[in-house]
């Protein structure tokens, strides 16, 4: 999709699985499974979506999905897609890993940035030699100090790679990262993520990240359990979607698989997605 000068492919890392009654708090089992069905281990079936950006002459990369740094538990825990996966695609469009510029981190969990890194000799070392990492001062170092409430989420190996090598680019607050490209940080899901806005030819595209993991997370009060500040989350909620339904924008979600982008619109009191397919 282009948008004036700059233009842009939603590309994905493939699925995962996670528990549903995590993903949608305290709405109820028998609400949330009608829309999100669950196995027989109560998990929902996610995707980790990316966006791949051409302007001004740089590759841009938003999130760099789960990775491959994962032993035989964890994979079978989280059910990760098997390859093609993130680089196997980009390779495919005829863009390795060292032509990516910029690669933006909405927050540090282990499903937006495992791609950051790969291992060489048992050392893990940053998959995109030549691009700057951007992510959120705060949640850097939120990530090398987690609580134990989600100290699961974090893998030093997804991170630290590029503070020994000096390709992070340290954000604190709000920045227009290039024309067209903004980083607006939206606190909820943690107290640093980013979620990304795109303008261009009269056109505005918003990546929710995990403020809107899903498309079935729409309505307020469907939040996540993993939220370390929920009323925050609400708060962005009730700002962002009333100003995408306003303004038209076409919107792209971090974790749907089924309908990733869309148009939000009202109906009845309620938000309901249209959905828009993308090339991939």
């Amino acid at each position: 999709m282009k948008l004036g000068d700059l233009e842009f492919w939603l590309i994905t890392d493939g699925t995962f699985r996670l528990d549903g009654g995590a993903m949608f708090g305290v709405i109820p089992k028998p609400m949330w499974e009608r829309v999100a069905p669950a196995d027989s281990r109560n998990r929902i079936l996610m995707a980790m979506n990316s966006l791949l950006i051409r302007v001004a002459g740089k590759w841009i990369l938003i999130e760099t999905g789960a990775g491959d740094k994962w032993d035989a538990k964890r994979t079978e825990i989280y059910s990760f897609d098997k390859p093609p996966r993130l680089p196997d695609k980009l390779v495919a469009r005829g863009i390795p890993p060292e032509k990516i510029d910029i690669i933006i981190n909405t927050h540090l969990h282990f499903d937006h940035c495992g791609w950051n890194t790969r291992m060489v000799n048992g050392e893990a070392v940053p998959l995109f030699p030549n691009a700057q990492y951007f992510v959120q001062q705060g949640e850097l170092d939120h990530a090398k100090d987690p609580s134990d409430r989600d100290r699961a989420s974090y893998f030093p190996e997804n991170f630290m790679p590029m503070e020994k090598s000096g390709q992070w680019r340290l954000l604190q607050g709000d920045s227009e990262l290039l024309a067209g490209i903004e980083l607006i940080r939206a606190p909820g899901h943690n107290r640093d993520m980013m979620c990304v806005r795109l303008t261009g030819g009269g056109k505005t595209v918003f990546f929710t990240a995990d403020l809107l993991p899903t498309a079935a997370h729409l309505p307020y009060p469907w939040i996540m359990g993993y939220d370390l500040y929920p009323l925050t989350t609400l708060e962005n909620k009730k700002k962002w979607i009333p100003q995408a339904v306003r303004e038209g924008w076409l919107v792209i979600f971090g974790h749907e698989p089924a309908t990733p982008a869309g148009y939000v619109r009202e109906q009845g009191g309620k938000y309901i997605l249209e959905p828009v397919a993308l090339d991939s």
